[in-house]
Parts: C-alpha cells; structure tokens; sequence
C-alpha cells in the first residue's frame, strides 16, 4: 500500500501492559507506510521512557485541545467517565497533531493480529459491528441534526481518519450549533448516562451520510479478552487469528450489547 499514514494512540499509565503490544502489532500488521506513531498521553515518565524505548513520539495530551481533561465533567455518584470523554474528543484533534493526510487511530488496549489495509484505491476501509449504543445515536442527531446513515456500527477501537474530513466535520458542527464544535458534543450529551458519545460512530456517519461510495465496510470480529497479552500462548494466538482481526484487553462494566443492529 503506498498511501503513507500516521498512528495517533491515546494513552494512560494504566494502558503500559498493553501499549507496547498495540504498538508492536501496528508495525507488523497495517499494510501502509507508517509515518510516525504518536502517543497522546499525560506527562508521565514511564510513557515518555516507553515512546523513547519503542521509536514514538510522545505528545502531552494537555497540548492538543484549547481544554483539558479537568474541564470535563461527566460522572454520576456511580461512575466517572470524563477520562473515556477527553481520549474522544482528543481524537477528533488528531488533525492538528498529525501531518500525514490519514491517520489512524487506535485505542492503547486493542492489538491488531492479522494484517489490516484502510485505503484500496480511492476508498477507505472501516472495520464495523453489529450492535451499538442507542444514546450515541440521539447524541448524533443532535449533533448533527439528522438521524445516523449506517445501519453497522463503526465502534471497532480503530478507525483511519482523513484529516480534510475531521476539519469538515468540525465545522459543520461549529455552523449548526454556533459554538465550539467540543463545546457543542458536551451539550448534546445526556450526561446521564454513562455512554452518550461515539466518535467513531460520528464520524463514520458523518462520511456515510454524504459518500457511503467512498466507503469500503468490513466485519472487524474484534474479540473482548479478560486476561493479558502475555498470557496468549502461539497456539491460542494462532486459533484468534483463524476467527478474529484484533483482540481488546477490557472490561467495561455496564457495556452490553444493547442495541443489535443488522448488517447490510
């Protein structure tokens, strides 16, 4: 593949069991020339020592949005999710950190295992699922003020962005609600709930809703693994990538397959 990429993880101290696995299996696995791999994370120094150790560069998350994690407030007496909220929003500001014209982002507990293209020819490929959430959708169609375009779901932990199409998508959202385009997401959000915004489900139906052609959708048979990459022994690895593209090394209590949706 010749179009050349850049890799934006988000990270935290509690994602160092994973990351260097995730970033590993980026090198191995994505069929594109990697530009940089950059590390958006608190300024701690066993990451700023990992970024040195694996060839990355570390870019402290604090620098890449006019807000901080501090500004955000979005927790009940039960859970806190303002953390989960800010990787988000510092995702959609990859095209400020990034200078290739894609880039693709990956969650710091998702580790790819097969090999994985996102461009063929003039089309982008998006890994999909079939469930959801249905509060990312009536936050989209505030947002948005329209209702989502894709009958799959985009929320797979990896997505490859264009940054000409994350600029477009932030100004069509600062032109409809008159504010700053994070600004406007907070303000869409029922914050009572506990998994009201997808960015990956934004943007994915952003780009379906004008040019679904332009898209290639694929099954991303991503499996949820409750122990550690360490721990997969070659045999178990080798059975996972009979099945499965990537493996994700979390457990989220309350997130259930609460909203089937049918493939196309």
């Amino acid at each position: 593949m010749t179009t050349p990429i850049d890799v934006f993880i988000p990270a935290i101290e509690k994602d160092l069991a994973t990351l260097p696995h995730v970033i590993d299996a980026v090198r191995k696995y994505v069929q594109h020339p990697i530009h940089e791999i950059i590390i958006v994370a608190p300024r701690k120094q066993r990451i700023v020592d990992l970024c040195a150790k694996k060839g990355c560069r570390f870019v402290n998350e604090d620098t890449v949005l006019p807000i901080t994690k501090k500004d955000i407030h979005y927790q009940s007496k039960t859970w806190d999710r303002s953390g989960w909220l800010y990787q988000q929003l510092l995702k959609l500001g990859g095209d400020k950190v990034c200078s290739s014209k894609y880039y693709l982002v990956i969650d710091a507990d998702t580790v790819l295992i097969r090999p994985h293209t996102f461009k063929t020819g003039d089309k982008t490929v998006f890994y999909c699922r079939n469930w959801s959430q249905p509060e990312y959708f009536n936050t989209y169609k505030k947002l948005m003020g329209k209702s989502r375009a894709s009958k799959r779901s985009f929320v797979t932990h990896y997505m490859l962005f264009e940054k000409a199409k994350v600029k477009q998508l932030k100004r069509a959202i600062e032109a409809k609600h008159h504010m700053s385009w994070y600004s406007a997401i907070m303000r869409s959000m029922n914050k009572s709930k506990q998994f009201a915004f997808s960015e990956f489900e934004t943007y994915g139906n952003f780009l379906y809703s004008s040019e679904p052609g332009r898209m290639v959708l694929k099954q991303a048979n991503n499996k949820s693994l409750h122990t550690s990459f360490s721990q997969i022994s070659p045999s178990k690895m080798s059975s996972l990538q009979q099945k499965y593209r990537s493996v994700s090394f979390h457990e989220r209590k309350g997130y259930s397959k609460s909203s089937k949706v049918r493939p196309k």
